[in-house]
């Protein structure tokens, strides 16, 4: 069973940065393949990033590439999310989560979650 801690939220202006990080206990976390998501209010929650186990193939949703990172650090059992550029509808609670089976862009498809960072832009 893996326990997944997400933090770095906040409240930023527009061009502004942040950088969340997740933290993996309770498992093996360098087996695992890593993913972003976000979800606004009333809305579905939606793909941002993932990373491959070994941190050697990263994805993006089309509406964060070039703005955004995803990193591991399979050592200290962490996965980051670098977000540069921010806009407003960047405005959503971010979820990181753990999949057994490699890299995917849907969020049935992770077996694990943590329980969300805030993180509001304003314009």
């Amino acid at each position: 069973q893996m326990q997944l801690v997400e933090s770095g939220g906040g409240l930023v202006q527009a061009g502004g940065s942040l950088r969340l990080s997740c933290a993996a206990s309770g498992g093996t976390f360098s087996s695992y393949a890593m993913g972003w998501f976000r979800q606004a209010p009333g809305k579905e929650r939606d793909f941002v990033a993932a990373i491959s186990w070994s941190g050697g193939n990263t994805y993006y949703a089309d509406s964060v590439k070039g703005r955004f990172t995803i990193s591991r650090d399979n050592a200290k059992k962490t996965v980051y999310l670098q977000m540069n550029s921010l806009k407003p509808d960047d405005t959503a609670v971010y979820y990181c989560a753990a999949r057994a089976y490699g890299v995917a862009g849907f969020s049935s498809q992770y077996d694990y979650w943590g329980q969300g960072t805030q993180v509001t832009i304003s314009s």
